[in-house]
Protein backbone atom coordinates (compact mmCIF):
# COMPACT_ATOMS: atom_id res chain seq x y z
CA UNK A 1 0.00 0.00 0.00
CA UNK A 2 1.54 3.64 -1.09
CA UNK A 3 1.32 6.28 1.45
CA UNK A 4 2.07 9.78 1.57
CA UNK A 5 4.77 8.72 4.62
CA UNK A 6 6.02 5.85 2.43
CA UNK A 7 6.82 8.34 -0.26
CA UNK A 8 8.07 10.55 1.50
CA UNK A 9 10.37 8.06 3.50
CA UNK A 10 11.36 6.71 0.43
CA UNK A 11 12.27 9.67 -0.88
CA UNK A 12 13.82 10.82 1.62
CA UNK A 13 12.67 14.35 2.28
CA UNK A 14 14.30 16.05 4.77
CA UNK A 15 12.76 16.79 8.07
CA UNK A 16 14.14 19.95 8.98
CA UNK A 17 12.23 22.73 9.28
CA UNK A 18 8.83 21.11 8.70
CA UNK A 19 7.94 21.52 12.49
CA UNK A 20 4.35 24.14 13.32
CA UNK A 21 5.86 27.41 14.66
CA UNK A 22 3.79 27.70 17.99
CA UNK A 23 5.63 30.08 20.85
CA UNK A 24 3.16 28.56 23.96
CA UNK A 25 1.36 25.33 23.16
CA UNK A 26 -1.99 24.82 25.16
CA UNK A 27 -3.20 21.49 25.39
CA UNK A 28 -6.79 20.30 26.81
CA UNK A 29 -7.34 16.50 27.71
CA UNK A 30 -10.53 15.14 25.53
CA UNK A 31 -11.28 12.09 25.75
CA UNK A 32 -13.63 10.02 22.85
CA UNK A 33 -13.12 9.97 18.75
CA UNK A 34 -11.77 13.22 17.26
CA UNK A 35 -12.79 14.24 13.74
CA UNK A 36 -10.41 16.64 11.39
CA UNK A 37 -10.88 19.53 13.10
CA UNK A 38 -11.37 18.32 16.55
CA UNK A 39 -11.83 21.46 18.29
CA UNK A 40 -15.25 21.68 16.49
CA UNK A 41 -15.31 17.59 15.27
CA UNK A 42 -15.00 16.10 19.16
CA UNK A 43 -17.07 15.40 22.36
CA UNK A 44 -15.94 18.99 23.29
CA UNK A 45 -18.57 21.55 23.06
CA UNK A 46 -18.12 22.59 19.02
CA UNK A 47 -19.42 26.35 20.55
CA UNK A 48 -16.31 26.66 22.30
CA UNK A 49 -13.80 24.85 20.08
CA UNK A 50 -14.79 27.37 17.51
CA UNK A 51 -14.13 30.35 20.51
CA UNK A 52 -11.18 28.74 21.10
CA UNK A 53 -9.48 28.69 17.95
CA UNK A 54 -10.56 32.29 17.39
CA UNK A 55 -9.24 33.41 20.74
CA UNK A 56 -6.04 32.09 19.50
CA UNK A 57 -4.93 33.76 16.67
CA UNK A 58 -2.33 35.66 16.13
CA UNK A 59 -1.16 35.26 19.52
CA UNK A 60 1.79 32.48 19.52
CA UNK A 61 -0.87 30.10 20.91
CA UNK A 62 -1.23 26.64 19.42
CA UNK A 63 -3.99 25.11 20.98
CA UNK A 64 -4.75 20.86 20.54
CA UNK A 65 -6.84 18.43 21.99
CA UNK A 66 -4.58 15.12 24.14
CA UNK A 67 -5.91 11.65 25.02
CA UNK A 68 -4.33 8.79 26.73
CA UNK A 69 -3.10 6.03 24.83
CA UNK A 70 -5.25 3.30 23.95
CA UNK A 71 -9.11 2.47 23.79
CA UNK A 72 -11.08 5.20 23.72
CA UNK A 73 -14.58 5.06 25.36
CA UNK A 74 -17.19 6.89 23.40
CA UNK A 75 -17.75 9.26 26.39
CA UNK A 76 -19.26 12.55 26.25
CA UNK A 77 -19.38 13.73 30.06
CA UNK A 78 -15.56 13.92 31.65
CA UNK A 79 -15.14 14.68 34.90
CA UNK A 80 -12.12 16.44 34.79
CA UNK A 81 -9.48 17.08 32.08
CA UNK A 82 -5.64 17.59 32.38
CA UNK A 83 -4.66 20.60 30.72
CA UNK A 84 -1.14 21.70 30.00
CA UNK A 85 0.69 24.92 28.62
CA UNK A 86 4.48 25.04 27.56
CA UNK A 87 6.38 28.27 26.11
CA UNK A 88 8.92 27.00 24.34
CA UNK A 89 11.57 30.12 23.67
CA UNK A 90 15.00 29.47 24.95
CA UNK A 91 15.28 31.47 28.74
CA UNK A 92 11.90 30.90 29.28
CA UNK A 93 11.05 27.67 28.67
CA UNK A 94 8.13 26.49 31.11
CA UNK A 95 5.68 23.89 30.92
CA UNK A 96 2.85 24.06 33.53
CA UNK A 97 0.34 21.71 34.19
CA UNK A 98 -3.44 22.04 35.99
CA UNK A 99 -6.92 20.34 35.90
CA UNK A 100 -10.45 21.53 35.12
CA UNK A 101 -13.80 20.31 35.50
CA UNK A 102 -15.08 23.05 33.36
CA UNK A 103 -13.04 23.89 29.39
CA UNK A 104 -14.72 27.24 29.29
CA UNK A 105 -12.64 28.38 32.44
CA UNK A 106 -9.79 28.61 29.30
CA UNK A 107 -11.50 31.20 27.55
CA UNK A 108 -10.77 33.35 30.61
CA UNK A 109 -6.83 33.01 30.03
CA UNK A 110 -4.81 36.21 28.54
CA UNK A 111 -3.87 34.35 25.10
CA UNK A 112 -1.59 37.50 24.46
CA UNK A 113 0.48 37.07 27.39
CA UNK A 114 0.68 33.10 27.27
CA UNK A 115 1.74 33.49 23.98
CA UNK A 116 4.45 36.42 25.15
CA UNK A 117 5.67 33.71 27.67
CA UNK A 118 3.89 34.59 31.00
CA UNK A 119 2.37 31.88 32.71
CA UNK A 120 0.60 34.04 35.39
CA UNK A 121 -2.48 33.38 33.68
CA UNK A 122 -2.55 30.18 33.01
CA UNK A 123 -1.49 29.95 37.56
CA UNK A 124 -4.34 32.68 37.93
CA UNK A 125 -6.99 30.93 36.17
CA UNK A 126 -6.43 27.41 36.22
CA UNK A 127 -4.61 27.04 39.38
CA UNK A 128 -1.75 26.32 37.75
CA UNK A 129 2.30 24.78 38.82
CA UNK A 130 4.84 24.09 37.50
CA UNK A 131 4.93 20.38 36.10
CA UNK A 132 7.40 18.17 37.74
CA UNK A 133 6.64 14.44 35.69
CA UNK A 134 7.92 13.40 32.73
CA UNK A 135 8.79 15.31 29.81
CA UNK A 136 5.38 15.21 27.57
CA UNK A 137 5.52 13.17 24.51
CA UNK A 138 2.83 14.24 22.38
CA UNK A 139 2.45 11.70 19.65
CA UNK A 140 -0.16 12.46 16.78
CA UNK A 141 -2.70 10.20 16.00
CA UNK A 142 -5.31 11.58 14.45
CA UNK A 143 -6.34 9.41 11.96
CA UNK A 144 -9.40 11.36 10.68
CA UNK A 145 -6.36 13.92 9.24
CA UNK A 146 -4.44 11.69 7.91
CA UNK A 147 -4.97 7.65 7.79
CA UNK A 148 -0.73 7.74 8.34
CA UNK A 149 -1.38 9.12 11.96
CA UNK A 150 -3.55 6.39 12.60
CA UNK A 151 -1.65 3.64 11.19
CA UNK A 152 1.44 4.63 12.57
CA UNK A 153 1.41 6.79 15.35
CA UNK A 154 -1.42 4.99 17.73
CA UNK A 155 0.63 1.78 17.87
CA UNK A 156 3.82 4.10 18.76
CA UNK A 157 1.62 5.84 21.53
CA UNK A 158 0.40 2.88 22.96
CA UNK A 159 3.81 1.56 23.29
CA UNK A 160 5.58 4.06 24.90
CA UNK A 161 2.54 3.71 27.37
CA UNK A 162 3.08 0.19 28.32
CA UNK A 163 6.69 0.75 28.52
CA UNK A 164 6.58 3.41 31.42
CA UNK A 165 6.69 6.44 29.61
CA UNK A 166 4.37 8.33 31.78
CA UNK A 167 4.71 11.82 29.62
CA UNK A 168 2.74 10.07 26.82
CA UNK A 169 -0.45 11.43 25.07
CA UNK A 170 -1.72 11.11 21.56
CA UNK A 171 -2.28 14.92 20.33
CA UNK A 172 -4.73 15.81 17.26
CA UNK A 173 -2.30 17.81 15.60
CA UNK A 174 1.20 18.60 14.46
CA UNK A 175 1.40 18.79 10.72
CA UNK A 176 3.33 17.25 8.55
CA UNK A 177 1.66 13.95 8.33
CA UNK A 178 3.89 12.49 5.69
CA UNK A 179 6.47 12.05 8.10
CA UNK A 180 4.24 9.89 10.69
CA UNK A 181 4.71 9.08 13.33
CA UNK A 182 5.31 12.60 14.40
CA UNK A 183 5.45 13.77 17.85
CA UNK A 184 6.60 16.88 19.66
CA UNK A 185 8.62 16.86 23.16
CA UNK A 186 7.79 19.24 25.83
CA UNK A 187 8.89 21.57 27.66
CA UNK A 188 11.55 22.34 24.90
CA UNK A 189 9.33 21.90 21.55
CA UNK A 190 11.47 20.08 19.08
CA UNK A 191 9.21 18.04 16.96
CA UNK A 192 10.23 14.73 15.43
CA UNK A 193 9.25 12.29 12.48
CA UNK A 194 9.45 8.91 11.39
CA UNK A 195 9.74 7.71 14.48
CA UNK A 196 10.11 4.70 16.76
CA UNK A 197 9.94 3.83 20.41
CA UNK A 198 13.60 3.29 21.24
CA UNK A 199 14.50 7.00 19.74
CA UNK A 200 11.70 8.45 21.33
CA UNK A 201 12.88 7.40 25.13
CA UNK A 202 16.64 8.56 23.92
CA UNK A 203 15.33 11.38 23.31
CA UNK A 204 13.05 11.61 26.21
CA UNK A 205 15.97 11.00 28.31
CA UNK A 206 17.60 13.95 26.39
CA UNK A 207 14.87 15.88 27.51
CA UNK A 208 15.46 15.37 31.42
CA UNK A 209 19.38 15.69 30.72
CA UNK A 210 18.86 19.11 29.00
CA UNK A 211 20.03 17.68 25.77
CA UNK A 212 18.29 18.46 21.85
CA UNK A 213 18.99 14.98 20.01
CA UNK A 214 19.16 16.13 16.63
CA UNK A 215 18.47 12.86 14.99
CA UNK A 216 15.16 12.59 13.49
CA UNK A 217 14.33 16.25 14.60
CA UNK A 218 12.04 18.41 12.57
CA UNK A 219 13.25 21.34 14.18
CA UNK A 220 11.77 23.79 17.45
CA UNK A 221 8.18 25.30 17.28
CA UNK A 222 9.57 27.94 19.01
CA UNK A 223 11.06 29.58 15.61
CA UNK A 224 9.16 29.94 11.81
CA UNK A 225 11.09 27.31 9.60
CA UNK A 226 13.83 28.81 8.13
CA UNK A 227 14.64 29.88 12.11
CA UNK A 228 14.35 26.00 12.47
CA UNK A 229 16.38 24.74 9.90
CA UNK A 230 19.36 27.29 10.99
CA UNK A 231 19.42 26.09 14.46
CA UNK A 232 19.62 22.74 13.35
CA UNK A 233 22.31 23.53 11.33
CA UNK A 234 24.26 25.49 13.87
CA UNK A 235 23.87 22.58 15.89
CA UNK A 236 25.46 19.90 13.81
CA UNK A 237 28.60 22.41 12.25
CA UNK A 238 28.72 22.85 16.43
CA UNK A 239 27.71 19.30 18.16
CA UNK A 240 25.87 21.65 20.97
CA UNK A 241 23.15 19.83 22.35
CA UNK A 242 22.58 21.84 25.75
CA UNK A 243 18.73 22.68 24.72
CA UNK A 244 18.41 26.17 26.24
CA UNK A 245 21.26 27.92 24.89
CA UNK A 246 20.85 28.87 21.23
CA UNK A 247 18.34 31.51 19.88
CA UNK A 248 17.03 32.72 16.75
CA UNK A 249 18.00 36.12 16.99
CA UNK A 250 16.91 37.32 13.32
CA UNK A 251 15.34 36.78 10.14
CA UNK A 252 16.74 38.80 7.14
CA UNK A 253 15.07 38.35 3.48
CA UNK A 254 12.10 36.80 2.03
CA UNK A 255 10.77 33.41 0.66
CA UNK A 256 12.82 31.63 -1.33
CA UNK A 257 15.83 32.67 0.71
CA UNK A 258 16.94 34.60 3.98
CA UNK A 259 19.78 34.67 6.20
CA UNK A 260 19.49 33.65 9.84
CA UNK A 261 21.01 34.69 12.45
CA UNK A 262 21.51 32.32 15.53
CA UNK A 263 23.00 33.59 19.06
CA UNK A 264 24.90 31.41 21.21
CA UNK A 265 24.39 32.14 25.27
CA UNK A 266 27.99 32.13 25.00
CA UNK A 267 28.15 34.88 22.99
CA UNK A 268 29.28 33.16 19.65
CA UNK A 269 27.19 33.88 16.88
CA UNK A 270 26.68 32.35 13.49
CA UNK A 271 24.84 33.89 10.49
CA UNK A 272 23.03 30.62 8.59
CA UNK A 273 21.37 31.14 4.62
CA UNK A 274 18.66 29.04 4.08
CA UNK A 275 16.86 28.55 0.91
CA UNK A 276 13.30 27.44 0.36
CA UNK A 277 13.21 24.99 -2.49
CA UNK A 278 10.52 22.34 -3.94
CA UNK A 279 10.53 18.75 -3.12
CA UNK A 280 10.82 16.67 -5.56
CA UNK A 281 9.70 14.53 -7.96
CA UNK A 282 5.81 15.60 -7.13
CA UNK A 283 4.32 13.52 -3.83
CA UNK A 284 0.92 13.73 -1.42
CA UNK A 285 1.58 16.00 1.14
CA UNK A 286 -1.26 13.67 3.03
CA UNK A 287 -2.71 11.09 2.30
CA UNK A 288 -5.89 11.81 -0.31
CA UNK A 289 -4.34 14.62 -1.42
CA UNK A 290 -3.34 15.85 -5.24
CA UNK A 291 0.06 15.70 -6.20
CA UNK A 292 2.51 18.57 -5.36
CA UNK A 293 5.85 19.69 -4.16
CA UNK A 294 5.80 20.36 -0.27
CA UNK A 295 8.52 23.19 0.07
CA UNK A 296 11.74 22.35 1.95
CA UNK A 297 14.40 24.19 3.68
CA UNK A 298 17.78 23.71 2.90
CA UNK A 299 20.84 25.39 4.55
CA UNK A 300 23.24 26.87 2.23
CA UNK A 301 25.79 28.02 4.32
CA UNK A 302 26.92 28.30 8.61
CA UNK A 303 29.32 31.05 9.31
CA UNK A 304 30.44 31.60 12.56
CA UNK A 305 31.27 35.73 12.78
CA UNK A 306 33.62 37.74 14.34
CA UNK A 307 32.20 39.17 17.77
CA UNK A 308 32.58 42.96 16.87
CA UNK A 309 30.40 42.09 13.80
CA UNK A 310 28.04 40.02 15.32
CA UNK A 311 27.97 42.43 18.14
CA UNK A 312 26.53 44.95 14.83
CA UNK A 313 24.27 42.69 13.42
CA UNK A 314 22.61 41.61 16.49
CA UNK A 315 22.14 45.43 17.17
CA UNK A 316 20.45 46.40 13.94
Amino acid sequence: MSTCTKVSRDLDEPLAGTAAPARTWLLLEQPGPWGAKALTSSHLDPDLGRTLEKATEGTGVRIALIRRPGRHADCHAVAERQVYAAHTAPGNVWLRSATTSDPEQLLKLDFAALGGGASGTFDTVLDGRPHTGDPLALVCTNGKRDRCCALLGRPLAAELAASGVDGAWEVTHLGGHRFSPTFLVLPFGYAYGRAEAPAVKEILQGVREGRVVTEGCRGSSAWERPGQAAELAVRTATGEEAADTLTVVRTDGTAPRWDVTVAHTDGRIWRVTVAQGASLPPRQESCGSALGSPARMDVLAVRELARPAAASLVAR
